[in-house]
């Protein structure tokens, strides 16, 4: 071992009690690549990252393996829990969570994937194109390339066919409003509209579902077949219904029955990412789901969509940011916590807390933060009823009659949408779209500036006290809600994040930034909360980027709000969950997606990695070299960061403006067309509208990286080279691109934005961060959530690097991939993985966890593989 770590650091030989971070210099990045050369050899074991940070030394790390027993073979292990049936849960839900393939009770537990007797749906034949063995239990499913084809193309005409139905509706019911006969006559014809289109965009997925699909089962249907078809109307009507603004609300449960879930009395899903294999889903009385929980009930695996059960008892806790995979149970009382995963075929027992990636026991830690209150039925109601009244006869109402005042205040604008000679070939035309879009993009952006800094802090001042229970669906639910939704604005955090400006825009929502000492980068551009007035960030702290402060607490009938507080001289990865009892204090390193502890002691001085977490070393010398700037040197550097950032800030608005004013004019002009062409302008209308939005940011994104390619890069956060990443982060969006998940579309266009993708790769969801440092070899399955990130910043020191995907490899649902990493052909990544930077991935390997290490049996995917570090306390 110390031959190969001596090989790795370029050096002669290294002691064999010398600590790899604190005396050798070594970072992760070395010691994955440690690692990878250790697996390469025949005569060494296997070592993961995991075993690195327990045994921080050549000698202390050869003698944990050397003094472990070798055992003969893997040992079963016990049966899943069954859930106990209840009045609120339907008799099906007694049968073994993990019986994805209706094993019989009793029997052990599946292995990590499917078994391969689901039934399939009519599709291509199974088999590897490279000829490659597949791993057991995971069939690739490679389609031919006309079927390919095919689907894109019926994909395409179903969007075409669905955008101009939805104009021509929304062109004749404007015009139907704006004839009723003074502002009476206008409100109740735009209530009649509004009510219709928003009842009708709610009511058209369960109808699809229904008649395209009928009842979700157990199976696996291979992409882009006929069937998967039918699968992407379904999913792509569910989750692009309205009724996403609903999430938390007794209607959002009863819109879950309609689509076939089984939701007992008094459950409540506050999670945005709506399931769609409905009929699988079975949640218990009194259940509560809090938010960004993946529980679809489907992935997409090797080629295929493998659908498959998840069946929730009464009284549990899914915890914030976590992952239900599919043949997934949680018995009666059960609780998962925060940023933690249950593979397939994990079931935690009854009465159990478990936490981690994959999910185990927990100890004596609890997750339910806040006691029950009375909230009966009777109140639920009247809720559901409350809001449904205010979507419909305010929101929509206000929104119509928003726009119709828009378009007669300006002075040509109101003759835009009017009968006549065609104004589309005359400067008028587009000088008043041009003042129109002018007036909206930049009026918008200040009175949502306006807005959050002001009525949110008015409404929680006046109307919610911190650690107060209140119940659910009152008063005060509300007021949470509106103050959530007010001061989590995307566009404002991008607009600001990645400089000095995120931290007076914090403040003004806010945040307890008091004592912050500026970086220039204090956060990213994804940032948000529950509460901004019970935020609090320490002097010196620096956040990567995704970080979400949960200040607010459910139960399935109350919820209470509490201060959360990130100590002083923090570095904060990505996509970290900070809940308010977060037990971290000063100077602490929070990797990214780990999960922060709840109890025991306050941890300071030391770095968390993991889910469940454990200690790290705090800083390595190989990142402190990149941070050594101090005194007059770092305000002169703070300066030029902020000159150049605020440069970049301008052009993201102009970038933003110039992109919605092209669709308001195409908009326009189909609206103006419409009278003389008829219905047919609105399907050239939506094309032309997706053609623009993505050749309009693949162009700017090339233009950000045309003069300075990208390539591998370490250096300091104030160095031009990093203000050019963040250049680069501000004006190279993919947002749109969500509307290609699941389609031919979506690879196409990465290859655009200069991803080396290959052929028929399957992207349900995925992100990636840096285009051009990212390879994707052919027949690969990317999962919704799942991100390839090829840079990582920590404290003031910036790296970015190549990551590598082989051929026919799957990353599961909310996947991470670090930068530096490279996955073997028709290797696997399980639901929730993070696979740290530098990780070499074998072909054919299956790997998860966070962090991701090899997976040699079931025990490793049900939470008793030895090698998991014990929980910090």
């Amino acid at each position: 071992m110390a031959e190969v770590l001596a090989g790795v650091l370029g050096v002669e030989e290294v002691p064999v009690e010398g600590d790899f971070f604190t005396e050798l210099g070594a970072d992760s990045l070395v010691m994955a690549r440690f690692c990878a050369r250790i697996r390469k050899r025949d005569d060494l074991p296997t070592v993961s990252m995991t075993d690195v940070y327990r045994h921080p030394m050549i000698r202390s790390l050869a003698a944990a393996f050397t003094d472990a027993t070798p055992t003969p073979g893997p040992t079963p292990t016990p049966a899943p829990a069954s859930v106990p049936a209840s009045p609120a849960v339907p008799a099906q839900a007694e049968a073994p969570s993990g019986a994805v393939s209706g094993a019989p009770s009793g029997s052990p537990e599946p292995s990590p994937e499917p078994p391969s007797g689901l039934p399939d749906e009519p599709g291509p034949a199974s088999r590897s194109r490279s000829g490659s063995r597949v791993p057991d239990g995971a069939r690739a499913v490679v389609p031919d390339t006309w079927q390919y084809v095919w689907c894109g193309a019926s994909q395409l005409l179903l969007f075409l066919l669905f955008s101009s139905l939805g104009a021509l509706a929304g062109s004749h019911g404007c015009q139907w409003a704006a004839a009723g006969s003074g502002a009476a006559g206008f409100y109740l014809r735009a209530v009649v509209f509004g009510g219709a289109v928003f009842l009708g965009l709610c009511a058209l997925p369960v109808v699809a579902k229904w008649l395209l699909i009928g009842r979700f089962t157990a199976r696996r249907i291979p992409v882009w077949s006929a069937g998967y078809l039918r699968f992407w109307c379904v999913k792509t009507l569910i989750r692009t219904s309205p009724v996403r603004l609903l999430t938390g609300s007794p209607l959002y449960v009863l819109y879950l029955r309609a689509l076939g879930a089984k939701v007992g009395r008094g459950a409540v899903v506050f999670s945005k990412h709506i399931p769609v294999c409905t009929d699988l889903l079975t949640i218990g009385e009194g259940t509560v789901v809090r938010k960004d929980v993946h529980f679809s009930c489907y992935r997409a695996h090797a080629g295929a969509i493998e659908t498959g059960p998840v069946t929730l008892g009464r009284q549990v806790t899914v915890s914030e940011q976590t992952v239900l995979d599919v043949g997934t149970s949680m018995g009666d009382g059960a609780q998962l916590g925060h940023a933690s995963a249950l593979h397939t075929g994990q079931s935690v027992p009854a009465g159990q807390a478990w936490h981690g990636s994959p999910a185990q026991p927990a100890g004596g830690t609890d997750f339910r933060a806040v006691v029950p209150a009375r909230c009966g039925s009777l109140r639920r109601a009247l809720y559901g009823l409350w809001q449904l009244s205010g979507m419909v006869l305010v929101y929509l109402p206000l929104t119509m009659a928003g726009v119709g005042v828009l378009l007669t205040a300006l002075p040509q604008s109101g003759r835009l949408l009017t009968s006549g000679p065609p104004p589309v070939t005359s400067a008028a035309f587009y000088g008043e779209t041009l003042a129109v879009s002018f007036v909206v993009f930049f009026g918008a952006l200040l009175a949502r500036l306006l807005l959050a800094g002001t009525v949110p802090r008015l409404l929680s001042r006046l109307f919610l006290t911190p650690g107060r229970v209140y119940p659910l669906y009152g008063f005060h639910h509300g007021i949470q809600r509106a103050v959530t939704r007010m001061t989590n604005v995307k566009f404002l955090t991008l607009l600001f994040g990645d400089s000095s400006a995120i931290v007076h825009y914090l403040r003004h929502l806010g945040y307890d930034l008091r004592r912050i000492e500026q970086t220039g980068s204090n956060f990213g551009s994804l940032v948000k909360h529950d509460s901004p007035y019970l935020s609090d960030v320490g002097s010196g702290t620096v956040v990567a980027d995704g970080l979400s402060i949960v200040n607010a607490d459910f139960s399935s009938t109350s919820f209470r709000l509490s201060r959360a507080s990130i100590g002083a001289h923090n570095f904060l990865g990505n996509n970290i969950a900070y809940p308010s009892r977060g037990r971290t204090g000063d100077n602490c390193l929070l990797a990214t997606k780990v999960m922060v502890p709840i109890d025991g002691p306050v941890r300071e001085g030391v770095g968390l990695l993991g889910s469940p977490a454990f200690e790290i070393p705090r800083t390595v010398l190989r990142d402190t070299r990149l941070d050594h700037i101090s005194g007059a040197d770092l305000r002169g550097r703070l300066a030029a960061k902020n000159r150049h950032n605020a440069v970049t800030a301008v052009l993201h608005l102009l970038v933003r403006w110039v992109h919605f004013f092209g669709v308001t004019l195409i908009a326009l002009a189909a609206a103006r067309l419409h009278h003389s062409l008829g219905a047919a302008v609105f399907a050239p209308a939506a094309l032309c509208t997706l053609v623009f939005t993505v050749v309009y940011f693949v162009l700017a994104e090339r233009a950000v990286t045309a003069r300075r390619p990208m390539k591998p890069l370490a250096c300091s956060i104030y160095e031009p080279s990093f203000w050019q990443h963040e250049r680069f982060w501000k004006l190279a969006t993919h947002t749109y691109m969500q509307a290609f998940n699941g389609t031919p579309f979506k690879p196409l266009v990465w290859r655009m934005l200069g991803v080396r993708i290959g052929r028929r790769v399957f992207d349900d969801g995925a992100s990636i961060t840096e285009r051009t440092l990212t390879t994707i070899g052919d027949d690969c399955t990317l999962n919704a959530a799942s991100k390839i990130q090829c840079h990582s910043q920590e404290d003031g020191a910036f790296k970015r690097d190549d990551a590598t995907i082989g051929a026919g490899v799957t990353l599961g649902v909310g996947a991470f991939v670090h930068y530096g990493v490279t996955v073997g052909d028709h290797a696997q990544l399980a639901a929730d993985s993070f696979l740290m930077k530098g990780e070499e991935v074998p072909p054919n390997a299956r790997w998860g966890g966070n962090p991701a290490r090899e997976v040699r049996d079931n025990r490793a995917c049900n939470g008793h593989d030895a090698a998991v570090p014990a929980r910090v306390t």
